[in-house]
């Protein structure tokens, strides 16, 4: 008998410094990466391949978040720290798990790139968030 997977979207915990963000925006809420490809090819004249290993670990986590969301004023106080502090004091982990799979993201130093974009109109709209992140383990895992 085939497996049957599970994915429940409020089963993804998104962490930033310790506080779990929640009022994820409908859609895609959370896009994890790194900032560079772990290899790159270089090919010759005559053909002859060489793999080069790239150490940049780097990566991005960009969250998408309500309007109305009280993350929203977490992330833009720990931005706010971050910009006022003369020795960026606003460094802190982050974690990205989906609590009914495998997936895992982690970062040991990561920060807020800068403040989320802000539009109003009729209706209430979205904030995008990016957090940088030093180095970025990743599992992408299942369900």
């Amino acid at each position: 008998m085939q497996r049957l997977g599970v994915y429940n979207p409020a089963e993804v915990a998104v962490i930033f410094a310790g506080a779990p963000l929640s009022g994820f925006a409908d859609g895609t809420f959370v896009t994890v990466e790194r900032n560079e490809d772990s290899y790159t090819l270089q090919v010759g004249t005559d053909g002859e391949q060489c793999r080069s290993k790239s150490n940049n670990k780097s990566g991005r986590i960009t969250v998408t978040l309500m309007q109305s969301s009280q993350s929203n004023a977490i992330l833009s106080a720990f931005h706010a720290l971050d910009e006022l502090s003369p020795n960026g004091d606003a460094i802190a982990p982050s974690l990205v798990k989906d609590n009914q799979g495998t997936s895992l993201y982690a970062a040991e130093k990561s920060w807020i790139v800068k403040p989320a974009s802000a539009e109003h109109g009729r209706e209430s709209g979205s904030r995008e968030w990016i957090i940088e992140t030093g180095h970025l383990n990743v599992l992408v895992g299942g369900n």
